[in-house]
């Protein structure tokens, strides 16, 4: 059955416009993207298919545009739109905090830092630089290591911090496992990088780890 043909409240564009996209799953908003599917099936069932034997739909969407083209459904002006929609919505998360706003909500910093840092082979760590009030001056890797850690020198991040006449950072870094959750030397830099960046009257106002799902504020867990 074609999809004209299903009952309008599942067809997923009218359940979009009804329900908004949140409503929709991971295949139907593919699926949209789609427009149509391969020979014999529908847009959702191409979408279905793809997510089963190349997602689920993180691992799909970090495919560089060469590994998009190559999957069936897609092809080359697929895989080119898929990513400049991603990028496009990178930007957008970006725009909050590069065009001078205050940041007001903590968990948007955490988007921003899983943004730039999910999908990296290895682990990166990051920090955001910004002003008296809360607005971001700068955003750099500091450090890169490897699959399991990177060598963090505070002595760096101070050096950075004062070049942005900074007022505040928050960092982050990535587990490239996927397992957010923070190590015994997470904890430990943290207190390292507050204890020297409060020697130039710096404050450091969160850490969070980039993995599967939501980061970890290491400032929620009482950490920072």
């Amino acid at each position: 059955m074609h999809i004209r043909d299903w009952p309008s409240h599942e067809r997923p564009r009218e359940k979009l416009l009804a329900r908004g996209a949140a409503a929709l799953s991971d295949a139907e908003l593919l699926a949209i993207f789609l427009g149509s599917g391969l020979r014999g099936q529908d847009a959702v069932a191409t979408a279905r298919q793809l997510l089963d034997r190349h997602g689920p739909l993180r691992r799909l969407l970090e495919l560089d545009p060469a590994g998009l083209a190559r999957l069936p459904g897609l092809g080359p002006a697929r895989a080119c739109k898929l990513s400049a929609a991603l990028e496009l919505c990178n930007r957008w998360l970006a725009a909050g905090l590069e065009r001078g706003e205050a940041l007001t909500d903590p968990a948007s910093a955490g988007r921003y830092f899983a943004q730039r840092l999910r999908g990296q082979a290895i682990e990166v760590f990051a920090a955001l630089f910004m002003d008296t009030r809360h607005r971001a001056l700068a955003f750099e890797e500091l450090f890169r290591g490897t699959i399991d850690g990177a060598e963090v020198h505070p002595r760096e991040v101070v050096r950075r911090a004062l070049a942005h006449n900074a007022a505040a950072v928050i960092v982050g870094h990535n587990h490239p496992s996927g397992n957010p959750e923070p190590s015994a030397a997470d904890r430990a830099v943290t207190a390292q990088l507050k204890q020297s960046l409060a020697l130039v009257d710096v404050r450091l106002l969160d850490h969070f780890v980039v993995g599967d799902g939501a980061p970890v504020s290491l400032a929620a867990r009482g950490w920072v």
